[in-house]
């Protein structure tokens, strides 16, 4: 669906990118910063807030953990004029650094809820780099867990109400054993697959994450 422009109401765009593995180690500040610098390359009329120290209006859908990659990242930003999508897309392709790729732009109604409030879920694929001859055991028994206490800077909570779906999946091409979670997305609390690594002792070390989806709220 898309948006109709006036000088009053700035232009409202979604942008689909992926995070590849040239970006694996750049966290959710710097992946922002990367963006908003790519925004500057590309020369498009981004609105601004107000204020001693303007910044462009830009709302990224969820933070990627430190160390995952993603295929499926959004966010909204906002342009004081109109252009075409082919614009947008062609300028911030030409201006987009290796590691970040610009998938597909859209425009949405203005009056959508902000995007970081309709995000509900996340779906991870999970690439493991060592062997565990045990893993379908040890999904099964997270899966039938009452509760998993977990403690996160400091404050416990309940991991398991979080997991909303986990199973092994095929082998890769290399033989890899691989894992597909979806995790909630709530209202001051949000399923992380390190945390769901952790609590099937398997280490950080030991596995490639990979976000392939964001689930959003479905509009009225």
């Amino acid at each position: 669906m898309s948006a109709s422009f006036s000088p009053e109401k700035p232009l409202r765009v979604r942008l689909l990118y992926a995070k590849t593995e040239m970006m694996r180690y750049s966290g959710h500040l710097d992946v922002q910063r990367t963006l908003e610098r790519t925004f500057r390359r590309a020369g498009l009329p981004l609105l601004h807030s107000r204020g001693y120290h303007p910044r462009p209006k830009m709302h990224l859908a969820a933070a990627l953990p430190l160390g995952c990659t993603g295929e499926h990242e959004l966010m909204d930003f906002w342009l004081t004029r109109p252009l075409s999508l082919e614009e947008i897309v062609t300028a911030l392709r030409q201006a987009a650094p290796p590691g970040l790729r610009i998938l597909e732009v859209r425009t949405v109604p203005e009056d959508e809820p902000p995007l970081p409030n309709r995000v509900i879920a996340s779906e991870y694929v999970i690439t493991l780099l060592d062997f565990f001859p045990d893993l379908n055991a040890r999904v099964a028994a997270l899966l039938v867990a009452g509760r998993l206490p977990r403690e996160r800077r400091g404050k416990a909570y309940d991991l398991r109400p979080l997991i909303e779906s986990a199973e092994v999946l095929p082998k890769d091409e290399k033989g890899r054993q691989r894992l597909r979670l979806r995790l909630s997305t709530r209202q001051g609390a949000t399923g992380r697959p390190d945390e769901v690594l952790a609590a099937l002792e398997i280490p950080l070390g030991a596995a490639r994450i990979h976000r392939t989806r964001q689930f959003l709220q479905p509009l009225p």
